[in-house]
């Protein structure tokens, strides 16, 4: 059982969230705006959260960016823009994952216990050169220096250096980092990929691309 806001200003959306969420037996709150949707986490402790982007009073980025600086709450946004941009400034706030309408409710749902049941990598630390892979704590060092990266830098990075030296493709990235059958393609694995070496600066050459297939890191 999880504690979900779903956060949408429209009605009947919510009400199908809600339907499948309680059957699967989660305990659901809503709210009708990103504004609402603070004032629910100011007061409130939630599991995960359902965000729509587009709604009045305030948005769900801003909600989001807004909600991160206190709480850090797994965020699934849910919207009817489907530009890179929009996706990826998402997962540069934080958000865990990003869901284009429309969209299927089971597909939701699964994409929820993926993020529920995702455990923290523990009990690993990995120093190569200038960078330092702290798994346990959750904290990568570059040259000293402590890199913020988004959740799923984070666990892309994991992933990766647990596979170390193994050539890895992009549908499995997606299956076993994103965790479900994704649906659309696999540019969101390069996309992410691009932001994890941006954030590893220096050490970037550590990912190696390998044409036609996907990519591995070699610590």
């Amino acid at each position: 059982m999880a504690r979900i806001l779903i956060v949408d200003d429209e009605e009947n959306i919510r009400n199908v969230l809600r339907e499948y969420a309680e059957f699967e037996g989660h305990v659901v709150t809503e709210a009708v705006d990103g504004m609402d949707a603070v004032m629910h986490v100011r007061e409130n402790d939630y599991d995960i959260i359902l965000m729509d982007v587009m709604m009045p009073k305030l948005d769900g980025f801003s909600a989001v960016k807004e909600i991160k600086k206190t709480k850090d709450i797994p965020v699934i946004m849910l919207s009817a823009r489907v530009e890179e941009y929009d996706k990826l400034f998402g997962f540069e706030i934080g958000v865990d994952d990003y869901v284009t309408k429309p969209f299927s409710p089971k597909e939701i749902m699964a994409r929820i216990s993926v993020i529920l049941r995702r455990g923290k990598q523990r009990g690993k630390f990995v120093v190569s050169d200038g960078l330092e892979i702290d798994m346990a704590g959750r904290n990568v060092i570059v040259d000293g220096k402590k890199v913020v990266m988004t959740p799923k830098e984070y666990e892309l990075l994991f992933y990766l250096v647990n596979n170390a030296g193994i050539a890895i493709s992009r549908e499995k990235l997606l299956n076993d980092v994103w965790g479900y059958d994704f649906y659309g393609d696999d540019r969101t694995v390069d996309t992410h990929i691009k932001m994890l070496r941006a954030s590893l600066g220096p050490y970037r050459n550590k990912i190696i691309t390998l044409r036609g297939l996907g990519y591995k890191i070699e610590i």
